[in-house]
């Protein structure tokens, strides 16, 4: 880790000490950004931007212009693999993301194949190659995937939901079906997130967005297990550095227990589960990502400043914790106030590392 100037956020992702309490933000990247907006309408859509390299990298970057944040996060969408599988990904303006055709049989599923990441997802993988060479070793580069269970739910779905209908009754009625599509989509993510480690992320998140939509039987035998495969076959170790990963359920705090074994190095939180808990639940195993409620960053600074030190407080002293929102930035955020929470961070929390020099 040489030649990082700063490598706070993988020394905590591994529990060792830091100076100050690393922190980055889900969807650092994004649309409360004006030169975010610019961008995009540059762009032409979102696809677009997602899909051409340099574009990608420059709205990865803007944040850190902004704010001393202590990691980047590839600037991507978490359903670029079912794209690749050829489900034809498009953004309506009302619904979000959708696909013209949606995966609902066996015969569905079994047409597809698993993306090539040098081929069909290219473009994130020069993304990642020109982002880690941009940022000349200031901080790491994170790189993600949608976890297999949330994939399957937009690809069963066709798009945005709120019932889960479909993807629940294939569960339900063809569990086996459901498998086959989870065991190939666990492959894809898997290599995708190997192809992202070879061109230069430095640590993995998998995100798990819908995984808090099941019961405890269901979350472990359809979402749980395939996250587990995930962990078994990364590359752990690239260029004689450890890659950590981290994994996120939303709503998933009570198999906190459960994905810490998995053999992952970080939980991420959502936020509403106190550090204090998670931390006597699994602190020692792993470290924990999280995880203020993305909502005070609508509050008076003041306010933001005193939410911060609780959290500090609440997680406590020693090392392993990585500050984070507990789900992504809200797109009506004003900018200065991402800015008091970073500011907050790092003023705030030197006292609960003191002891780790």
């Amino acid at each position: 880790m040489s030649l990082l100037k700063n490598d706070r956020f993988l020394r905590a992702l591994q529990r060792q000490p830091v100076d100050v309490t690393p922190v980055w933000l889900m969807r650092q990247a994004g649309r409360y950004l004006p030169e975010y907006r610019n961008t995009r309408t540059r762009a032409g859509d979102f696809l677009t931007l997602c899909q051409t390299p340099e574009l990608a990298c420059e709205v990865t970057l803007q944040p850190l212009a902004r704010f001393p944040l202590d990691a980047a996060i590839l600037f991507s969408d978490i359903l670029t693999i079912p794209d690749a599988m050829g489900l034809g990904l498009y953004f309506s303006t009302n619904e979000g993301p959708c696909f013209t055709r949606p995966v609902r049989s066996q015969a569905d599923i079994e047409a597809l194949g698993v993306p090539d990441p040098y081929q069909e997802l290219r473009y994130v993988i020069d993304a990642v190659t020109l982002i880690r060479k941009e940022l000349d070793g200031r901080v790491p580069l994170i790189g993600f995937s949608g976890s297999p269970w949330t994939l399957a739910t937009y690809m069963v779905e066709g798009g945005a939901t709120k019932t889960f209908r479909k993807v629940k009754g294939l569960l339900f009625e063809q569990p086996q079906v459901m498998h086959t599509l989870l065991d190939k989509l666990a492959q894809s993510v898997t290599v995708y997130l190997n192809a992202q480690i070879a061109a230069g992320a430095q640590a993995v998140m998998v995100f798990d967005t819908w995984g808090g939509i099941l019961t405890t039987r269901d979350y472990l035998e359809f979402s749980l297990r395939y996250m587990r495969y995930i962990v078994a076959h990364l590359t752990r170790t690239y260029d004689q550095q450890r890659v950590p990963i981290i994994l996120f359920t939303k709503d998933g705090n009570e198999w906190l227990e459960e994905i810490a074994a998995t053999g992952c190095d970080a939980v991420g939180l959502d936020w509403k589960l106190p550090l204090t808990v998670a931390r006597a639940r699994i602190g020692d195993k792993v470290a924990l990502q999280g995880n203020l409620d993305p909502c005070v960053l609508y509050a008076s600074p003041e306010r933001i400043r005193q939410e911060v030190a609780t959290l500090l407080a609440s997680y406590g002293a020693g090392p392993g914790h990585i500050f984070n929102l507990g789900h992504g930035i809200h797109p009506e955020v004003d900018p200065d106030h991402v800015a008091v929470c970073v500011d907050a961070v790092h003023t705030l929390s030197p006292q609960f590392n003191q002891q780790c020099h």
